[in-house]
């Protein structure tokens, strides 16, 4: 079989456009891989939040409390999962932890096909399958630089986020006709999930290492958590990403039990309309992230700011919607804008971090991330159960439009804010930072994006 150029594309070589880190074989074939397993991902996170529903009575609560023994673990074993990325294969250790999930997911199939699951039993396996994915979320993040090289790293993260939420289009859609074919019986979508891991599993195994990047590993010793969190506590602009992070990932980032919630309690409907508000969100959240491919560069201060506005401000506007069809429109935009702010934050830090600290900086990004979900699930469940579904949208929008304002406070007192008007269009624009030399505009941001990619961790001034 003759291999043509595509598969003989190397890291070293970036190429151009929107697809291009699929140039890399291994990554190209990760890429794949994934899409068929997050798919299954997906429609295992629709068919459990639907569980628990039929088990616990339609409780907002129980809900909520699902979603925070998913996410819970991230708060202690992410650190220790970036740990691990920084010392052993990456590779080897995605092997395991995609095994490990797949059996979990077979065992809630099993539960469920022979009638003998309980609500604890879904408690159980979901506090389990968020042990494991806390420790293998780091670790894949660290692992994407190792298949495309510095070059291609902000252009694989946003393909990511695509894939991810090609996954989440098809998913819950998927899962949500194959519940209400079975009448109401989850456990075709775990077993599809259970099955989809075998995609991943054959991917890693199949790469060519010699054509991988690894980051020198970090020898054993002592303080190596705390080196992780001194390093990210230097940088002011990684202290910037991590608080936005933890803010919308804990009050914003609730979209599993706001749009369970409104789909059964507020519109009185089923699992298919649930899927289908859920594929809503998803066919934003990829226009988001088709978006974002185009982006070479790390984003600015700014932008994360700009975006976690708009997130916010979409989030409330979306609570306010009074009719199932205009909901579901308004989660288009929403889901758009939760991936623009979603892939330049992670581009951001990524871009960050020298290469043998990125394992356990990833792991702090993604504890601030989904950390706070055990303490935003919860309460959004409670206020939705307790004021209405759509008052769950309405406070964590409002947080996070607070957050982001509230960020943009303290970036403007350590720069000087000026408001210029343009005559040709007419418009007044608001700049923040220091007053600079009469150079053309986009000279003045081909030099601040270089500077920005060759100073990793360091705030422009």
């Amino acid at each position: 079989m003759t291999c043509t150029s595509t598969d003989q594309r190397t890291p070293s070589e970036p190429g151009t456009g929107m697809f291009r880190a699929l140039r890399v074989r291994n990554f190209r074939r990760y890429a794949s891989a994934n899409l068929a397993s997050l798919t299954g991902t997906w429609m295992q996170r629709i068919g459990q939040d639907w569980l628990v529903l039929q088990l616990s009575d339609g409780s907002g609560v129980a809900l909520g409390l699902i979603t925070a023994l998913q996410f819970g673990p991230a708060l202690l074993l992410s650190m220790y999962g970036g740990v691990l990325a920084d010392r052993y294969p990456k590779r080897r250790l995605l092997l395991i932890s995609q095994a490990l999930m797949g059996l979990l997911s077979l065992a809630l199939a099993l539960l469920v096909a022979t009638g003998a699951v309980e609500l604890w039993h879904v408690f159980l396996l979901a506090g389990a399958l968020g042990s494991v994915s806390a420790l293998d979320v780091p670790v894949r993040q660290a692992f994407v630089p190792e298949m495309v090289g510095p070059e291609l790293i902000t252009n694989a993260v946003s393909l990511n986020s695509t894939i991810f939420n090609s996954a989440r289009l098809v998913g819950p859609a998927l899962a949500g006709l194959l519940i209400g074919a079975a009448s109401g019986n989850t456990a075709p979508a775990f077993f599809i999930n259970a099955a989809s891991f075998a995609f991943t599993i054959v991917a890693l195994a199949g790469m060519r290492t010699d054509e991988l990047l690894p980051s020198p590993p970090v020898a054993r010793g002592r303080g190596q958590l705390r080196a992780g969190l001194a390093y990210t506590w230097a940088h002011p602009d990684l202290v910037l990403a991590m608080g936005l992070a933890f803010v919308i990932g804990t009050f914003g980032f609730n979209y599993q039990v706001t749009i369970a919630l409104m789909a059964r309690e507020t519109f009185g409907l089923g699992a298919e309309a649930f899927g289908l508000l859920s594929t809503a969100f998803a066919v934003g959240s990829l226009s988001g992230a088709l978006m974002s491919t185009r982006r070479s560069v790390r984003p600015r201060q700014r932008f994360l700011v700009g975006s976690a506005v708009v997130f916010g401000a979409s989030t409330v506007v979306a609570g306010l919607m009074p009719g199932y069809v205009s909901f579901a429109l308004l989660l288009v935009p929403t889901g758009a804008a939760a991936l623009v702010f979603s892939v330049a934050n992670n581009s951001f830090v990524q871009l960050g971090v020298e290469p043998q600290m990125r394992g356990r900086v990833m792991a702090l990004y993604f504890m601030c991330f989904m950390g706070g979900t055990p303490v935003g699930a919860p309460l959004v469940g409670w206020v939705s159960e307790r004021f209405g579904a759509p008052w769950g949208l309405i406070l964590g929008g409002g947080v996070c439009v607070v957050a982001g304002l509230a960020a943009a406070v303290l970036l403007a007192r350590h720069r000087s804010v000026r408001v210029r008007l343009d005559r040709a269009p007419l418009r007044v624009r608001v700049l923040v930072g220091p007053q600079r030399p009469a150079v053309p505009s986009p000279q003045v941001r081909a030099a601040e994006e270089e500077m920005a990619a060759k100073a990793p961790g360091q705030q422009l001034r």
